[in-house]
């Protein structure tokens, strides 16, 4: 009986992998202990009641919570950054509050879901998905902004070692902005690049505003757009976060991922806030996450929530000048300028035009061409053999 029951134990496991395997793809080897721990803990939670489920086939189900923390890439500012001053902090607008909205799924505001795969650059896909809402809203265009960029000219952001979302906005006042096209994501830091397609023009980000504390935040999602903001998310319920409403209980307030607040609602009687996340759409709701709304739920809203302002009046970047065409190169006939006048005055260019011709019109362009020469040099050409 206990050969039985651990064959039907490993055949459990076998069965799960492969589930994983077939969302994430093949993966080499034996399966993984931390995988094995994932899938008790998710059959445990699941057969409980709870306002969420999770799932053992998201991007991160095979790694230990420890190897898991390594994707956050939230960086907390210097002591001397602490110690600028405040920045503009979003006025409460006055207006009716709403029961629930989702720029999501209005169409225009909102990128589909990214990945910023190994690199700690939350930050960045959190700041441009505040960026890319704001742009939109402002122009009525939705363009996919360069992560890369930021990754790589933002100086005071550490690239894939963390930033700020509030640092980026400040780094984009100064520049003119890539499309994700033209400065594709690498998930490595480089060089700082130019001759890309711009996106958004220098001028067009003139600074941002904190949406700081829940009520503030409410409004300005409301009223404003889509907002980045800070939040924990290195437990293992985010980890393997599936569906549902995740709970204050579930995660702490110690901030140390870059997301972009998407909406709100009420579900089952919970209130809470969409969140559009930046690990793809294997993991979460489609790579989406609900959590609770009004209990500082993974400390949302407690500070780094932020959103650009924009100014869409502002002029256009020219595009980059395409490239100079290759020059003709200089003339270099075979033979001297004699040769070619003898060859032209007995009408032989048809004949002997390569002779004298490389690149130029000694010979060729002028009588080559004419059918009557032609025949008149071959007959000469005939006679005289």
């Amino acid at each position: 009986m206990k050969f039985a029951a651990l064959v039907v134990g490993v055949a459990a496991y076998e069965s799960e992998w492969a589930e994983f395997q077939a969302v994430q793809g093949a993966q080499n080897g034996a399966i993984p202990a931390a995988f094995k721990a994932t899938v008790d803990l998710v059959k445990e939670h699941n057969a409980k009641e709870s306002t969420f489920k999770m799932k053992y086939t998201g991007p991160f189900a095979a790694l230990t919570q420890e190897e898991y923390k390594q994707h956050m890439g939230l960086k907390a500012p210097s002591s001397s950054e602490s110690d600028t001053p405040m920045m503009a902090q979003h006025v409460l607008s006055g207006k009716a509050a709403v029961d629930e909205i989702d720029w999501s799924t209005k169409g225009g505001v909102v990128t589909p879901v990214k990945n910023q795969g190994q690199c700690g650059s939350c930050w960045a896909f959190s700041a441009t998905g505040g960026l890319e809402g704001q742009w939109a809203l402002a122009t009525s265009n939705l363009i996919s902004l360069s992560e890369q960029q930021l990754v790589d000219c933002d100086k005071v952001d550490s690239g894939c070692q963390g930033g700020l979302p509030s640092n980026a906005f400040t780094f984009a006042k100064g520049v003119t902005l890539a499309t994700e096209e033209s400065y594709a994501y690498t998930a490595v830091g480089g060089t700082c690049k130019g001759g890309f397609v711009p996106a958004i023009p220098d001028g067009g980000v003139t600074g941002y505003t904190e949406t700081n504390g829940e009520d503030v935040l409410l409004d300005a999602v409301t009223n404003v757009g889509p907002i980045s903001v800070a939040i924990e998310a290195d437990q293992s319920a985010f980890q393997n976060y599936a569906s549902g409403v995740l709970t204050a209980a579930e995660c702490g307030s110690s901030l140390d991922h870059g997301v972009l607040a998407v909406g709100f609602g009420t579900e089952s009687g919970t209130n809470y806030w969409k969140i559009k996340n930046s690990w793809g759409n294997t993991w979460g709701a489609d790579g989406y996450l609900l959590i609770a709304r009004g209990t500082g739920t993974c400390g949302i809203a407690s500070k780094w929530a932020a959103y650009p302002l924009v100014d869409a009046a502002a002029p256009p970047t020219p595009a980059p000048p395409p490239p100079a065409p290759t020059p003709t190169p200089a003339c270099a006939d075979a033979e001297d300028s004699g040769y070619c006048a003898e060859v032209l005055a007995l009408g032989y260019c048809s004949i002997l035009g390569d002779d004298c011709k490389q690149t130029c019109d000694c010979c060729d362009s002028v009588c080559g061409t004419n059918p009557a020469v032609s025949e008149q040099v071959r007959a000469r050409m005939s006679v005289s053999v």
